[in-house]
């Protein structure tokens, strides 16, 4: 339920047992339609902060954007760090920052299903879903065309969402992050663009024994979604870091699989440029193309 939106742009930037950091004026004047709301779900109060363009009239609908934190974030520090709303004004689609919930008192997301080994008793998949829904009864979106993307551990909620809620998402997008092992039934094509540094020491770019590498992750996805497996290799290094990007295409429904592979880059979500294009952008102009169906 939406509640007044002094009390949430507050409480959105504050500690909630023990998971957020604490948060200076960062300045944030300019994008007024950035409110925090809150919803409960299996017994915990969940809150996310949804930005609704000024383009948005409601007239038609929109596409949504989900945009995941990573471990330990907020997500009032992750929407300034990963800011997509001048995105959302130009090309009219809806913004949501979720936030995660505690475990061992650092926010985090549950990308793999309850049960076995998982250390998290969070039904994120079930938050999603809620929130989603609570959107869509609120604003006009175009339920064909909602997206997941993220920063490391919110990379990861973003491929558990390609896996176990592909009949809510149409695409993702992945920042310094990695796929667990926990794939499940997909039911359409997904298209998936993966952003990684070659000197990530958090999730190793080559994998480590906890983790897959990221070549693993793409052809995970190469595989799944019958793309080449030659791909198109251009690079750039205009932006001050030389960026390698590789697009396997010709898949079902005409998906492609893309990867930007940051010489040197750690564990961030990258402020680098690639052709003019930051981060934000190289997600967007990729998922955009596609809806549920596949290429638009």
């Amino acid at each position: 339920m939406m509640k007044n939106n002094l009390l949430f742009l507050i409480i959105a930037s504050i500690v909630l047992l023990g998971c957020r950091k604490n948060n200076q004026n960062n300045g944030d004047g300019c994008y007024l339609n950035s409110t925090a709301r809150s919803i409960t779900h299996d017994g915990l109060n969940r809150e996310y902060i949804v930005y609704v363009p000024n383009s948005y009239n409601g007239s038609s609908s929109v596409p949504l954007l989900l945009n995941f934190h990573g471990f330990g974030g907020s997500a009032s520090e992750y929407m300034l760090d990963a800011d997509l709303r001048s995105l959302a004004e130009s090309d009219t689609f809806i913004v949501v920052y979720p936030q995660g919930s505690c475990l061992n008192n650092s926010s985090h997301w549950n990308a793999c299903p309850i049960g076995g080994d998982n250390k998290s008793s969070a039904d994120d998949f079930g938050f999603v879903e809620a929130m989603v829904n609570e959107i869509s009864n609120n604003y006009a979106v175009d339920l064909q065309r909602i997206y997941a993307c993220g920063y490391s551990n919110g990379g990861m909620m973003a491929y558990g969402l390609a896996n176990y809620k592909s009949d809510l998402i149409a695409a993702v997008g992945s920042v310094s992050g990695v796929m667990l092992d926990c794939a499940g039934t997909i039911t359409h094509p997904m298209p998936v663009v993966h952003l990684h540094g070659t000197n990530d020491g958090v999730l190793p770019y080559n994998g480590s024994n906890d983790y897959s590498s990221t070549q693993d992750v793409l052809d995970y996805w190469i595989a799944f979604n019958n793309t080449s497996s030659t791909p198109i290799v251009n690079s750039d290094n205009s932006g001050g870091m030389t960026i390698e990007h590789y697009q396997y295409n010709q898949g079902d429904s005409a998906v492609a699989v893309e990867h930007y592979k940051y010489i040197g880059g750690d564990h961030v979500w990258f402020n680098t440029t690639y052709q003019g294009q930051n981060t934000a952008e190289l997600i967007w102009n990729f998922i955009s193309m596609y809806d549920i169906n596949g290429l638009r």
